[in-house]
């Protein structure tokens, strides 16, 4: 398939089957957009419905999206446990597997009728503390386009277009940072602090290169194996843990929260890229694959780089780690 490795059959030690779960998780999928879809652009979109477990804003999209996947899983997989940003951990009490749920990844993107918003699924056996590690498969679709990818742990991954055909796969093989087309994760992040630690990786790119603020972790990621974007850089666990000062300013620009990546923002796409040798970590080049999942507030929070090959994920790191070692809080008067 184009240099893709194409998914098999899994089971894992208690029998369960990889494939029948991913064949739910991309019919929930499919049951998610077309719930959404009618909402793109929609006033009724960008209403705030209340405040997800994670502190987030909950818009009208999302809430039409959450209603749906409790019914879903209600009626469809009883059995199954669910872990969804808006809601928390719910479904059965002792399940078979848990599902990690984004319903609408990239609510803003959207709730403006943007194309840069998915459906993000990821899977994880439903006994003990599941890590990253534990994913066992990850579908993301495109809520506009229907675009679906595709992952089982050591089965490898798909892409497949919602017309039928295959997306290609073609990663950067470039290293240079001044021609870099990237992406960042700025929602509830402060603008200041966020640009004081990446303005050397900001203005490096910005004439010969590009960055965005996309607005979807999932939908960014999969960007780099279409070789639109090189890489994705969200790191702003990473400058917390090394200037402890600033979470007040995370907590400030997200209204008490800190609002950073979550297991359900990273789970489908990381196991995405670690099938389809995309490289992915946190901001110091460590693997993501021990942090916990079934979580959403700062402790289970994660910083990650993704990029198109290792050498670039090599400078991008060593760029990271320049800017949040020179890094200087702002000192506040008493």
């Amino acid at each position: 398939m184009g240099g893709q490795a194409a998914c098999r059959r899994l089971c894992d030690d208690e029998g369960l089957c990889v494939d029948v779960i991913t064949e739910q998780m991309i019919d929930l999928c499919a049951g998610l957009r077309a719930v959404v879809w009618p909402f793109l652009g929609s006033r009724a979109a960008r209403d705030h419905a209340g405040v997800a477990v994670g502190g987030d804003v909950t818009f009208g999209i999302d809430e039409q999206a959450e209603r749906y996947l409790v019914d879903h899983m209600r009626e469809r997989l009883p059995g199954w446990g669910f872990y969804s940003e808006d809601g928390g951990l719910q479904g059965a009490d002792d399940p078979e597997v848990v599902l990690i749920v984004d319903p609408v990844d990239g609510t803003r993107p959207a709730a403006a009728g943007f194309e840069m918003a998915c459906v993000s699924v990821a899977a994880v056996p439903g006994d003990g503390a599941p890590t990253m590690g534990d994913v066992v498969a990850g579908v993301v679709q495109e809520i506009k386009s229907g675009d679906l990818f595709v992952a089982e742990k050591g089965g490898g991954f798909f892409t497949r277009r919602a017309s039928g055909g295959e997306l290609p796969f073609r990663p950067a093989r470039h290293a240079d940072l001044e021609d870099l087309f990237w992406t960042l994760g700025f929602r509830g992040r402060p603008a200041v602090v966020l640009a004081g630690v990446l303005a050397e990786l900001i203005d490096t790119s910005s004439v010969g290169g590009a960055v965005f603020d996309i607005g979807s972790a999932t939908y960014s990621v999969t960007r780099i194996l279409t070789g639109q974007l090189d890489a994705y850089v969200d790191i702003g666990p990473a400058i917390i843990a090394a200037h402890p000062a600033v979470e007040a300013e995370f907590r400030r620009v997200g209204r008490g929260h800190v609002l950073c990546n979550s297991p359900y923002d990273l789970a489908a796409v990381h196991l995405l890229c670690r099938e389809a040798g995309i490289p992915v970590g946190d901001a110091d080049g460590t693997l993501l694959d021990d942090r916990l999942v079934l979580g959403s507030d700062a402790s289970y929070q994660m910083a990650c780089i993704a990029a198109a090959n290792e050498e670039l994920q090599h400078r991008l790191v060593e760029v990271v780690q320049r800017g949040i070692r020179a890094y200087e809080p702002a000192r506040v008067a008493p």
